[in-house]
């Protein structure tokens, strides 16, 4: 297969996809960082209108937001490249390019929370419940990032005979390359002419589900702080521990695939401390901070200036305005007042005369015709 084919063989699909979308002077833009952007916006859109439900100040929350997305970007690709130091030959410009890939989800999560969480000291900020808000959107952005793999052709598991299983150019190639179907990382026999695991649509299903399971569910039941990012950690943890045992890319630590062991470690806390912290709540019930008198006093300032930027621009337009009317019956007052002084052309200064001058012309011109006729009779009298 050509590099840039991909196929679904038992579904009879095949797609000719280039990892570049389109390039800009000379500058290939990758489909891969597109739809990491458009990961990134549809969460935003669907965080930022929570920040205040949840008693967060959404300006300062937005500060810790923008911080942590700097910081997701930082750590996954920090976090890849230390996993794969013993692989590559890592320069510089290499570590900086990633355009072709190689960021690690856990290390962009590490990075988001660790950068958002000085951003809310900063800004006080209270984290728990922005980190509530963010675990439905941290679902959105990978789900739809996901795809960036099936661009690349990454992030593909061991030959499967099920329907969806897929092959590509790319991925041929990646097989070969690797001590001739056996990958080095992990051991595993891989054939090239057999279709593989589509590990990247399997895990952005996996957090389309636990977005929607967090969104129609827990975040209506939730009874304390926490609760939600706590549920994304033992949601993703345990279904990416899952997916990764089918991966041929892993980062591996010895014989242990890292993701795969940091995502049973995370899921088993996090299933923990919710157990901890449910039966700690129903025996000492507390009200979540976004019922608090201090979010209600956050909200009622936020409020307040929202009010007060609506107003000034509110009275900003109306001076507008206003400052338009007075123009406008300047103008309409000039026109009035203004002598307008029409003068008549020289030829209709003086009708009279130039009606005798018409006249007299008029009338030589019939008795010179009178002449000519008299004229004409004497001749034919002779």
């Amino acid at each position: 297969m050509k590099l840039n084919e991909i196929a679904f063989p038992a579904l009879g699909w095949e797609f000719s996809v280039n990892p570049d979308a389109f390039v800009i002077g000379g500058f290939a833009i990758k489909w891969y960082a597109i739809c990491i952007a458009v990961g990134v916006i549809l969460a935003y859109i669907y965080a930022i209108p929570r920040l205040k439900k949840n008693g967060l100040d959404d300006d300062k929350a937005f500060n810790c937001v923008f911080f942590g997305f700097i910081g997701a970007i930082i750590g996954a690709r920090a976090y890849y490249v230390l996993m794969t130091l013993g692989i590559y030959n890592w320069t510089f410009l290499s570590i900086i390019n990633i355009r072709d890939g190689g960021l690690a989800i856990y290390g962009g999560i590490i990075g988001a929370i660790l950068f958002a969480f000085i951003a809310s000291r900063i800004w006080k900020v209270k984290f728990i419940p922005l980190l509530d808000v963010a675990a439905p959107s941290f679902f959105i952005g990978q789900a739809i990032g996901r795809w960036g793999n099936f661009f690349n052709q990454e992030a593909f598991g061991t030959n499967t005979t099920l329907p969806w299983g897929m092959t590509g150019g790319r991925i041929q190639d990646y097989i070969l390359r690797h001590t001739d179907g056996t990958l080095v990382n992990t051991g595993i026999v891989v054939d090239p002419a057999i279709p593989v695991h589509p590990c990247f649509l399997y895990e952005s299903l996996w957090c389309l589900a636990g977005f929607l399971l967090i969104h129609f569910f827990f975040s209506k039941t939730r009874t304390f702080d926490g609760e939600l990012i706590l549920v994304y950690a033992a949601w993703y943890g345990f279904g990416r521990a899952a997916i990764e045992s089918l991966r041929t890319d892993s980062l591996m630590v010895g014989e242990f695939r890292v993701s795969q062991l940091l995502g049973i470690i995370t899921g088993t806390i996090a299933v923990a401390l919710i157990i901890v912290f449910t039966i700690r709540t129903k025996k000492n019930p507390k009200p979540l901070y976004k019922d608090t008198e201090e979010a209600a006093a956050i909200i009622a300032e936020v409020n307040a200036r929202e009010k007060a930027a609506a107003d000034k621009k509110a009275a900003k337009r109306a001076e507008k305005t206003r400052e338009f009317e007075a123009e406008l019956r300047d103008d309409e007052k000039l026109i009035d007042d203004d002598e307008i002084d029409i003068t008549a052309p020289k030829s209709l200064e003086n009708p009279e005369k130039k009606s005798g001058e018409i006249s007299d012309v008029s009338s030589g011109e019939s008795d010179e015709n009178n002449d000519v006729n008299s004229d004409e009779n004497s001749d034919k009298k002779e």
